[in-house]
């Protein structure tokens, strides 16, 4: 296993943001809250980008292929709507797809909303000849991200439904990526035993 420094791309996809109507705050939600996930360090490269596949398409390509991020982080753009397309995007510069993500990110917003069925959130990777980025579809709005990620707890902390990071640090491992360490309290990373290494 890799220990690179973490390299993460965090993109926020948005037409009124892009066109200044009002200020992003998918990427510095982002941005928080990895700061106060994340035992290990990181780097984030981050990109404010318009509702266009093309660009959307170019972006994407351009964090796993030229920054080489071992994890990219979308966020917007994944309803119904015909602007919606960032899964579609996502879709076409995948190389495999990782259902799980986004079966389990609608799974968190059903305990909100029943509209959470009309996201299309998804999960990919993008391998590469160096190694690969996982990349994930995230909400648009700064709860939603933060409950996606991090799942939700029961009143005594108990965990009632898993976030989708607490995946993340593993597959980040099998697909050769550097050892990703969180701070328990706010996710608990799951990995098998014989993956696990003595805390720092």
């Amino acid at each position: 296993m890799s220990d690179e420094l973490l390299r993460v791309g965090l993109v926020s996809v948005s037409d009124r943001a892009t066109q200044g109507v009002y200020e992003d705050q998918g990427v510095p939600a982002l941005e928080r809250w990895l700061e106060r996930a994340l035992k290990s360090p990181f780097v984030a490269e981050k990109r404010l980008i318009a509702d266009d596949r093309a660009t959307i398409e170019k972006t994407l390509i351009e964090l796993s292929d030229e920054r080489e991020c071992h994890l990219i982080l979308t966020t917007g753009g994944t309803g119904p709507a015909r602007r919606d397309v960032t899964p579609d995007a996502t879709l076409a510069v995948a190389t495999r797809e990782m259902p799980g993500f986004g079966e389990q990110m609608r799974q968190v917003s059903l305990a909100f909303v029943p509209t959470a069925i009309l996201s299309r959130q998804v999960g990919v990777l993008r391998e590469r000849a160096s190694g690969a980025s996982l990349i994930l579809n995230l909400p648009g709005q700064p709860k939603a991200i933060q409950e996606t990620l991090e799942g939700l707890r029961n009143e005594d902390g108990t965990v009632r439904v898993r976030g989708i990071f607490a995946a993340v640090p593993y597959c980040i491992d099998l697909i050769g990526g550097p050892y990703i360490e969180c701070e328990p309290a706010v996710v608990d990373a799951f990995r098998p035993k014989s993956a696990r290494r003595p805390p720092r």
